[in-house]
């Protein structure tokens, strides 16, 4: 089947990765995930991944420790998320590059926009870690750079609820699920499942973002082929 999209960013938290084991790495649900990637990668989707570091490092985590350190430790962490994610994907055969904000060139290659781009047109999957490379921003903000840098169709959050919602849907059972929202509305309403700078820069270069959950069967699959899943932002 010929995939909607042709190329995509796709956004994996670090909580994500953790499963049900609520830190670290499970190894049962990155398989899940990785299967999804493979099949897409199949359908010919050329796929970019951002991954966050929540399952190892996040903020201050409580301490009073500086917040550029703190930063620096995140991205870190996700250096770890994504070779594993290399690691579980070569397994099945697909080709992975790593690429760093932050220059850590005994595992992984400094993020070269050329290189990627490259990269993702002769089939490998293209995994970028360490963020932006800069403290005080987020991955989210990562991940709407760097769909605008490859000029991706399209901006996809996987996360842990099947889309963006008016409230907390975990402590507002009365919460009401958009279908899709304005750019502009998702910032003025202040809603929080994804960082404002991000939703800006998506708005700037009209990156549209689709957010979804990940524990619907082959989510990620369904959603390269064009199903409707999810939340639109756009």
């Amino acid at each position: 089947m010929t995939p909607k999209y042709k190329r995509i960013v796709l956004k994996i938290s670090g909580e994500a990765l953790a499963g049900s084991k609520g830190s670290g790495l499970d190894e049962n649900f990155i398989d899940k995930i990785v299967t999804q990637l493979v099949k897409a990668h199949g359908m010919g989707v050329e796929i970019g991944i951002i991954v966050g570091g929540g399952n190892f490092w996040r903020g201050r985590q409580g301490t009073n420790m500086d917040r550029t350190t703190a930063d620096h430790m995140g991205m870190l962490a996700t250096v770890i998320n994504a070779l594993a994610l290399q690691d579980a994907i070569e397994q099945r055969g697909v080709e992975t590059r790593v690429q760093t904000a932050l220059t850590i060139t005994r595992v992984a290659e400094p993020y070269i926009l050329r290189k990627a781009v490259n990269h993702l047109g002769k089939g490998r999957i293209v995994i970028f870690a360490c963020g932006t490379g800069n403290p005080y921003f987020s991955t989210d903000t990562a991940a709407a750079l760097r769909a605008a840098e490859i000029n991706a169709d399209v901006l996809m959050l996987a996360k842990n609820v099947d889309g963006i919602y008016d409230c907390d849907p975990k402590t507002h059972p009365e919460a009401k699920r958009y279908k899709e929202i304005k750019y502009i509305d998702f910032i003025n309403r202040e809603l929080k499942a994804m960082d404002t700078t991000a939703v800006t820069i998506c708005m700037e270069n009209k990156t549209p973002i689709l957010a979804f959950g990940l524990d619907e069967d082959d989510a990620i699959v369904r959603v390269c082929k064009g199903e409707e899943l999810g939340t639109w932002i756009r």
